[in-house]
């Protein structure tokens, strides 16, 4: 069965929701049988994604503090919204994200230890986009959403079936980028979805401040079909991500998608959150943890239990230690390897900073 997405006009937007904070799965409804397939078992895989990616993210943030890193963007609390969608994925979709989309990196493919060359700053990025179908992540806010809708038209031209699926946070929908990306998406109904992590918090800015509505309520305004999911809810987003790939394969064009969450750490680990954010909305939020829902379901279904826990806790364990080996054995580089690869061919600009860098390196030898 389909599940159809309607515009997203004020008041009745969707909202989909099928495991709620207490563990309980909603079985009814067309978003209900898109997941259909995805019984505990399947569901198992999930929370253990999620809980491999909240420990790498643990053991990021502690590379950093020991100064092994020199910045780290943490997704604490956003698990479920990454997982749940990257896993709606084909093979053959690309993936155009920000900075924070670490589990969906994740679910890609990506080597945990490529996750930290560019903050280690080894290096300008850190795989290759075409082998993970997921482009290097994207610093200049809103600046991915463009990018993600040029290769949805160029996939149009080419009349293939692979989706463009772009990912920002509230305040990037702020910015001129991701509103001229919508234009050009709706305009010629280009395969692309927009999946913004609503976390709540645009730095030090609540997301009341960036949007006065609900933020996918702003889809309407450009001819999108919108849809607001319980960002914590893993199978939930999951359906309607698998609803706005099918429309897009359908050749019935973009879909915007808010997952509704919370960012429960810092914007990154240079920021100190509880300056600006009330105490009480973190205690709120965290009675709703995405994996804490997930993990009472599955105890309720029988399928997780001492012995199981214990596996998915040593696996991320595993992946940890594989992180912070893989970090501390980064090479330096040279100072000179900050402009290999800028261009593929040589390039006159290039060479004289080239040149002004050795320059003011030879002051100090």
């Amino acid at each position: 069965m389909k599940a159809e997405l309607v515009e997203a006009i004020p008041g009745i937007t969707p909202y989909v929701s099928l495991i709620g904070a207490d563990g309980r799965r909603d079985s009814t409804g067309a978003f209900a049988e898109l997941v259909a397939d995805i019984g505990p078992a399947e569901l198992l895989g999930l929370y253990r994604d999620m809980v491999i990616i909240r420990r790498i993210d643990t053991e990021a943030t502690a590379l950093q503090r020991q100064g092994e890193l020199g910045l780290w963007p943490p997704l604490l609390g956003q698990e479920a919204a990454q997982i749940g969608s990257a896993r709606a994925l084909a093979p053959d979709d690309f993936v155009f994200s920000s900075y924070r989309e670490n589990g969906v990196a994740w679910v890609r493919g990506v080597a945990p230890t490529d996750l930290l060359v560019t903050w280690r700053g080894v290096a300008q990025s850190g795989w290759d986009p075409f082998i993970h179908r997921m482009a290097t992540p994207q610093v200049i806010i809103g600046a991915q959403t463009l990018h993600a809708t040029g290769y949805a038209l160029g996939m149009q031209l080419k009349q293939s079936d692979s989706v463009a699926v772009t990912y920002f946070g509230d305040g990037a929908t702020s910015e001129g980028d991701v509103s001229e990306a919508l234009v050009f998406a709706a305009s010629y109904s280009a395969p692309v979805v927009f999946f913004c992590q609503n976390n709540q918090w645009a730095i030090s800015e609540p997301v009341r401040v960036q949007s006065r509505t609900a933020i996918v309520d702003r889809a309407a305004g450009f001819g999108i079909p919108g849809i607001q999911v319980d960002g914590n809810d893993v199978l939930a987003v999951m359906a309607v991500t698998r609803s706005a790939l099918a429309r897009a394969r359908r050749g019935e064009g973009p879909t915007f998608i808010e997952a509704v969450t919370y960012r429960m750490g810092p914007h990154t680990t240079a920021d100190d959150p509880s300056r600006y954010r009330p105490p009480a909305d973190l205690e709120e939020w965290a009675a709703k943890d995405p994996l804490a829902r997930v993990a009472a379901y599955l105890r309720d279904a029988g399928v997780l239990d001492e012995t199981s826990e214990a596996e998915v806790t040593a696996a991320a364990d595993a992946v940890a230690a594989e992180l912070r080996a893989g970090c501390l054995a980064m090479p330096d580089l040279p100072p000179g390897a900050l402009f290999d690869h800028v261009y593929a061919e040589p390039h006159p600009r290039i060479d004289e900073q080239r040149a002004a860098q050795d320059a003011y390196l030879r002051m100090f030898s």
